[in-house]
């Protein structure tokens, strides 16, 4: 039985999910719950979903390059796209869009062709470029406004899932998963 996605998912966002070869995220209150968590140590941790990691793999497994873009930087940041062999992290960015344009240029690509997922205002100006701008349920309400597309999901409660699972369905791929976990 195929995949459906959700049935008022409109024409032109699936459009513009199928142009996409680079999915590009904030961390905190995208891929996090945006909270920052500090040991007695001083030490920082931060908790990642599980649903959105498998997404992630996935994603690159089907040809779609994953990319982390954030302004702050975070050992547990590193740790994690090293777990889910993220090639591209830029950590330290205050100028996201800057960051994704060398980006881009490094990887031939067109800004059509890139997705960013974020959800407060440093993630506007990268979004504003992007082929698909996605903002996390709880995203900033002007974050929002911007996007093409808004998850049902909160950061780090599986909205980046949400945001692989659509791209992979728009690009024709959510069968063979289906088939692959079979």
């Amino acid at each position: 039985m195929p995949i459906s996605y959700p049935a008022d998912t409109a024409p032109d966002i699936l459009a513009r999910a199928a142009k996409i070869r680079l999915a590009v995220f904030d961390v905190d209150g995208t891929l996090t719950d945006g909270r920052l968590w500090y040991g007695e140590d001083g030490r920082e941790t931060k908790v990642f979903h599980v649903h959105d990691g498998l997404g992630l793999k996935r994603l690159q497994a089907n040809g779609i390059q994953v990319a982390l873009i954030t302004a702050r930087i975070s050992h547990p940041v590193a740790l994690r796209a090293e777990e889910l062999e993220i090639a591209h992290v830029y950590q330290g960015q205050g100028d996201k869009l800057a960051c994704l344009r060398e980006l881009l240029d490094a990887l031939h690509l067109a800004a059509e062709q890139a997705a960013f997922v974020g959800d407060d205002l440093p993630d506007l100006p990268p979004m504003r470029i992007a082929g698909l701008a996605v903002a996390v349920a709880n995203a900033h309400p002007w974050v929002a406004e911007a996007a093409h597309w808004q998850t049902a999901k909160s950061g780090g409660m599986g909205a980046a899932r949400e945001v692989c699972d659509l791209l992979l369905h728009a690009q024709g791929k959510s069968d063979a998963e289906r088939e692959r976990w079979q």
